[in-house]
């Protein structure tokens, strides 16, 4: 891990185009900007953990499990004819 001291202003290289810049810092927290292009994704740590969690947790979801959560919920089912858009 690299770790540098940065100032308000200053930027980090990361590649060609890849920039970081520190925008404000106080003592609590810092405010940085990302400069990169669109194909390469950038996020925030906890952004990504919580996706991967949700994903998790989706895929050990039974269709058995949904049907009585269906059960429970609101959500009215849609009859056969009403999926199908017969009358």
């Amino acid at each position: 891990m690299l770790v540098i001291r940065r100032r308000p202003g200053e930027i980090l290289v990361i590649s060609d185009d890849i920039e970081i810049e520190i925008l404000e810092a106080s003592a609590s927290q810092v405010k940085s900007g990302i400069r990169a292009p669109k194909s390469v994704q950038a996020i925030r740590k906890e952004i990504q953990v919580s996706r991967q969690q949700n994903l998790a947790a989706a895929e050990e979801i039974s269709p058995a499990t949904l049907e009585q959560v269906a059960k429970f919920s609101r959500i009215p089912r849609l009859s056969s004819s009403a999926e199908t858009g017969k009358s």
